[in-house]
């Protein structure tokens, strides 16, 4: 797997454009107050399928060839990257098949199947239908598209970066979610080649640390873990090969979270951007407003990357009070 590059995200950039508009990037001045310093919001949660890996998905599945389109692909996920991927195949004309856990997020997944694609369930967390959708791909020869391991995915979900600091150039640190770390891999990619000064913050909940723990230095997160986040959008008891070689070498620090820190930074969200955001998409504001970070970003111009708004309303009525 080759690390992607700014032209490699330049290029991806253009390829989406006729499908995708770029995102906003807003301020909210009751955010800058809570956190104490400058704050900008960038909304890849008004994305068509709600979060940012779509982005990756329309680069990816533009470039696969007819046969590969009409043999079919296939991914696992516990939602956003199954809509991007399901999204995408729609777009070029390619059957696709997503693999989602038992009890899986029910407002994505009939998204999925809205789109046109076929939902296996499996499992009982995203790496069991990871494993499940492994064999499956094996067995029929569909094209496999892993949610953390495609360098044209990673390209793709860049371009949120691309497009933040095309319009907030001054920007000093970004904050952003990881749960197979894609996202963060493809924001370190694009801030450091762009602003090698920039500082890029990852931040996992501390109910599934995989990424977080495997960057650390711990080497043992095969699928053996738990996962028992909220945040379905960040939950992986596995850490993926691609994204953790990048955040190696570029990502500045990755901090994690409570559940609870996620569900109040959800509802402050909701309120403040008077937008739809589910756990994961407001897992930047939970960090930027924990006791680690905080301090660290006094007097620094903050992006915060809102990566989703895929909330069931089930996860949205626990949110409003927590």
């Amino acid at each position: 797997m080759l690390v992607p590059t700014l032209s490699d995200v330049l290029s991806a950039a253009t390829r989406i454009r006729p499908f995708l508009p770029a995102t906003p990037v807003r301020a909210y001045p009751a955010l800058s107050r809570l956190v104490g310093t400058e704050l900008w919001v960038k909304h890849d949660n008004l994305l068509p399928t709600g979060a940012f890996k779509v982005r990756g998905g329309v680069n990816l599945l533009q470039q696969l060839d007819g046969k590969t389109r009409e043999r079919g692909v296939i991914a696992a996920s516990t939602g956003n990257h199954g809509l991007s991927v399901a999204y995408a195949a729609r777009l070029f004309g390619a059957k696709a098949i997503i693999c989602v856990p038992e009890g899986a997020n029910p407002v994505k997944v009939e998204s999925i199947r809205d789109l046109g694609a076929e939902i296996i369930m499996s499992g009982r967390d995203f790496d069991d239908a990871r494993v499940h959708c492994e064999g499956l791909a094996s067995q029929h020869g569909y094209r496999y598209i892993h949610s953390g391991d495609e360098p044209e995915l990673i390209a793709g979900v860049a371009t949120h970066t691309l497009e933040l600091l095309e319009e907030q150039p001054d920007i000093d640190v970004i904050v952003v979610p990881i749960g197979g770390g894609s996202g963060a891999a493809g924001s370190c990619l694009a801030a450091k080649a762009i602003k090698p000064s920039i500082v890029v913050i990852g931040v996992q909940s501390a109910q599934a640390s995989a990424a977080h723990d495997a960057w650390r230095g711990d080497e043992s997160h095969d699928g053996t873990g738990t996962s028992t986040t909220v945040a379905e959008g960040l939950a992986t008891r596995t850490a993926f090969a691609l994204p953790q070689r990048i955040m190696r070498e570029l990502l500045d620090d990755f901090v994690l979270v409570q559940d609870q820190e996620l569900m109040r930074a959800n509802r402050l969200m909701i309120e403040k951007t008077r937008t739809l955001v589910e756990p994961a998409g407001a897992a930047a504001l939970a960090a930027a407003l924990s006791p680690v970070l905080k301090p660290q970003l006094r007097s620094r111009r903050v992006a915060l990357i809102c990566s989703g708004a895929n909330i069931s309303p089930a996860q949205l009525a626990e949110v409003m009070v927590a």
